[in-house]
């Protein structure tokens, strides 16, 4: 399942591609927290991190790798969980002041199950996903915007 959004923030790339990506936490209701395991290129390409998220009561946890990095423009990162895994790429457009964000992700299920209900009901999630992220970046170009 693919999703993708994009928001357009009052703000020099470099200040949104840093806020965005070390303060998920701050502007995502789902990420409980995000910590990093090893630091490799300062932050870039082999970086490790564990990610927490919380989904209608439900604790999930994430072991992530930064599989490219190129900033201000572009961040993209691996995650496994146990029922399934995210690839999420960031992609950061500089405007001169202003700066547009875009999210795009893919959900892979691993179980035969999960991939039948997202057969089935992947519109359902992926609605569900892309109000939850238009949220978030309500929050993070609030965040951004009054600092």
């Amino acid at each position: 399942m693919r999703t993708q959004l994009s928001v357009i923030i009052d703000r020099p790339a470099e200040e949104v591609f840093d806020y965005t990506l070390n303060h998920a936490d701050q502007w995502s209701k789902s990420i409980v927290s995000d910590e990093v395991i090893e630091e490799k290129n300062g932050g870039g390409v082999g970086t490790t991190f564990r990610m927490v998220t919380e989904e209608n009561g439900q604790e999930m946890i994430f072991r992530g790798e930064v599989t490219r990095w190129n900033r201000p423009s572009v961040a993209r990162s691996f995650l496994k969980g146990d029922a399934f895994d995210i690839d999420v790429e960031y992609r950061f457009e500089n405007m001169g002041y202003r700066t547009e964000v875009t999210q795009e992700s893919r959900v892979l299920p691993k179980s035969i199950a999960l991939k039948v209900v997202f057969l089935t009901a992947g519109w359902l999630f992926k609605g569900i996903g892309r109000r939850a992220l238009q949220k978030d970046f309500e929050t993070l170009k609030q965040q951004l915007e009054t600092t």
